[in-house]
């Protein structure tokens, strides 16, 4: 399956969500387990000049929300994906473009969600997700429990 082929209808939905445009958020990559989102700094400053705080924090949500979306995309379902809790923690200021990625949860396998979802038509996936800053280090990481639930 090719990986980049998944990102097209993510894109569209993400291009259709208000907030997300106004981010001006761009998915850049996925090689199966982690994706990779940004948006520009001018579009996400606050009064002190740095990346404004809601905005790390959406970026990173919607990088683990497309990341459920397209592994049961790869596993062949279409599902509703939802953020059900999330912790954030902010580290450093950020004066760059915004560049977020997020993955599973190391305690959480991949197999088993979607064995999950198969079975019950719904299930749950701890992710995690960072911001990180241009010269190493952690601008804000995210924890955070997603749902999945057949369309329908």
């Amino acid at each position: 399956m090719d990986l980049d082929a998944l990102l097209v209808p993510l894109r569209a939905t993400c291009a259709a969500m208000p907030p997300l445009t106004a981010m001006q958020l761009s998915l850049r990559h996925f090689d199966g387990e982690r994706l990779q989102v940004e948006a520009p700094l001018a579009a996400n400053v606050n009064d002190k000049g740095t990346a404004f705080g809601g905005s790390l924090s959406g970026l990173m949500t919607i990088a683990g929300w497309g990341l459920v979306t397209l592994k049961l995309q790869q596993a062949g379902f279409d599902a509703e994906v939802y953020v059900a809790d999330s912790t954030v923690h902010y580290r450093a200021p950020l004066l760059s473009d915004l560049h977020a990625e997020a993955w599973l949860d190391p305690d959480t396998r991949w197999e088993d969600f979607v064995d999950t979802f198969r079975r019950r038509g719904k299930a749950r996936a701890q992710l995690r997700a960072q911001v990180l800053l241009p010269e190493g280090g952690v601008a804000a990481e995210l924890s955070g429990r997603y749902v999945a639930l057949v369309k329908g």
